[in-house]
């Protein structure tokens, strides 16, 4: 149940393309070897009104959260995220030289007795890959 959720400011769009962040996210989560692909979501939420820092126009930011269900130890929660936000940090590099960006990432672990899944994307990947 890895499930991204990527919060950034509206004017951010004029500067990446987004659904490439996406990409890159769902792209580095799969790498970790951690998460089972038909649990990986990444989802953007493009935010219209926000206050950075002084106020003043040109500021951006992209906050990354992650929630994902419990069973993963500590080590290879954190290699994991050292991983994303590494591969997400150098995809985002050109906008860190403009001074006027912010990148965060937080991971959240989900208590199993307060967390409810349905999923059928499981079993789609696994007949498909015993059908080709």
């Amino acid at each position: 149940m890895p499930h991204f959720t990527l919060e950034y400011s509206a004017d951010l769009e004029d500067l990446v393309d987004i659904a490439d962040v996406v990409e890159e996210v769902r792209a580095a989560a799969v790498e970790t070897g951690l998460f089972a692909l038909g649990g990986i979501r990444v989802r953007a939420i493009r935010c219209e009104y926000y206050a950075i820092a002084d106020g003043r126009d040109g500021l951006n930011f992209l906050a990354m959260l992650l929630r994902l269900g419990e069973g993963r130890d500590l080590a290879a929660r954190k290699k994991a995220g050292e991983h994303i936000f590494k591969k997400l940090s150098h995809f985002l590099d050109p906008l860190f030289a403009d001074e006027g960006f912010a990148l965060s990432f937080d991971m959240q672990v989900n208590d199993k007795e307060t967390s409810w899944k349905r999923n059928s994307i499981h079993d789609l990947l696994v007949a498909e890959a015993r059908h080709g």
